[in-house]
């Protein structure tokens, strides 16, 4: 077993205990710029990572009650297909291909980009949205809009793994402000289940993914994420934030250039 391996899921592990942040948008550039692990195979090997470790989460925060089931099952309607289509797509234009995998480094770095714009400015944007109650959306202009939330989540979290953490809590607090910060989380990882491990099969078909190199990941995440949950407490959050902030800046703009 490599040991590199098991040190970068423990790193990842621990920043994901301690900051809530999906692992996707720190995963899939590590085994991209560090290993030398082909995009494809990064994205594909991290969403099957994704739809395990989100199980375990999905049951804890179904058990404390905080999944709003409506709104995963509006998210889910146009994820889900979304998700499909381009798992088919990538099938058409070949996901090992060098091109597509250039394709596929720059919808990683586009995607951790938004990641640090959700890290930033969540906070300010429920702000401003609490301020003017008369720009939240209700009925079915809500519905609609968080189905079209879906399906752009469905195409990232594909494409790139990246987006089922930070874009898509940040996205589900815009469209329900009212939720509390544990219901936004439950809820966030309940959607994002089956948009995973449908994104992961549709990988599978493609065989872009590394079953070693995931168990492989998976024995250094566990007690990463353990001990980072624990460790939480301890560090500032606001701290914490903008180290990851800065440090996925470093890394999109190293994805774009290199």
């Amino acid at each position: 077993m490599d040991l590199q391996f098991v040190a970068s899921g423990f790193a990842v592990g621990l920043l994901v205990g301690m900051t809530g942040v999906g692992g996707g948008s720190l995963m899939t550039p590590l085994l991209t710029l560090l290993f030398g692990v082909t995009p494809a195979v990064a994205v594909g090997t991290d969403l099957a990572f994704a739809s395990l470790t989100k199980g375990v989460g999905t049951f804890t925060h179904r058990l404390r009650g905080t999944v709003h089931w409506e709104i995963v099952g509006r998210l889910c309607l146009g994820a889900l297909p979304a998700a499909v289509l381009a798992s088919l797509g990538l099938n058409h234009f070949g996901t090992l291909s060098h091109e597509m995998g250039q394709i596929i480094r720059y919808m990683i770095a586009c995607s951790v980009m938004l990641t640090v714009v959700a890290l930033l400015f969540k906070r300010k944007m429920l702000v401003w949205i609490n301020a003017h109650p008369e720009r939240q959306l209700q009925g079915a202009a809500l519905r609609n809009a968080t189905i079209v939330s879906g399906a752009v989540l469905g195409v990232l979290v594909t494409i790139s793994s990246i987006g089922a953490g930070a874009i898509g809590a940040t996205l589900i607090v815009m469209l329900y402000p009212r939720l509390t910060s544990a219901e936004v989380a439950g809820t966030d990882i309940a959607y994002a289940v089956p948009l995973t491990a449908i994104a992961a099969a549709g990988h599978w078909w493609l065989g872009s993914i590394d079953w070693s190199l995931l168990l492989t990941l998976l024995v250094g995440s566990v007690p990463g994420i353990t001990i980072g949950a624990y460790a939480a407490r301890a560090v500032p959050e606001r701290l914490l934030r903008g180290i990851l902030a800065c440090t996925l800046m470093a890394v999109a703009v190293k994805l774009l250039y290199s």
